[in-house]
């Protein structure tokens, strides 16, 4: 086997078999997910926006060392449902890129899930992509745009404006 065939099979293996566990956001392909997405209680949004120059935070932070983000659309709604269902009030999505973040001074890496808080990442297709986390916070400026989260009467995310999502694992 020429030694270019091993090396791909070899990336392929490594890869699929999750051996790999952090990538730069360089090293990983945005061709399929050009975005990086971030659920947001409106509120705390809202604080961010309203304050000159102010850096958003999530309330894990300081726990988790990162802010936490979604680069797959169809995943959202799992996301959500599986980490935040609990928490009450209106909720935004926020659309950025590597590159916006990066020109706001915060670096992307992208890795395998990991808990929100005490909260275990341990939803269907948790181990199956990379998650862009944000190794800082999110200024107004990173935004390319933002998006309504829809939720039922019983808490559930149902949908998010402007973006084609599913809560169920593609094929």
């Amino acid at each position: 086997m020429p030694i270019k065939n091993f090396l791909i099979l070899m990336s392929f293996i490594l890869f699929n078999s999750h051996a790999i566990t952090a990538v730069t956001d360089e090293g990983y392909s945005r061709t399929s997910h050009p975005y990086i997405f971030h659920l947001v209680q409106a509120k705390l949004w809202q604080s961010t926006v309203s304050t000159n120059g102010g850096v958003y935070y999530p309330p894990t932070y300081d726990l988790d060392g990162f802010t936490h983000g979604t680069a797959n659309p169809n995943k959202l709604l799992v996301v959500a449902n599986h980490f935040y269902r609990e928490v009450d009030g209106d909720w935004l999505c926020l659309r950025m890129t590597s590159e916006s973040l990066k020109r706001s001074g915060v670096e992307v890496v992208f890795e395998g899930t990991a808990p929100v808080g005490d909260k275990p990442a341990d939803f269907e297709g948790s181990d199956d992509e990379l998650y862009p986390h944000i190794l800082g916070g999110i200024t107004p400026d990173a935004v390319l745009a933002i998006h309504k989260v829809s939720r039922n009467d019983s808490g559930d995310f149902i949908a998010i404006d402007d973006l084609e999502v599913s809560d169920h694992k593609q094929p």
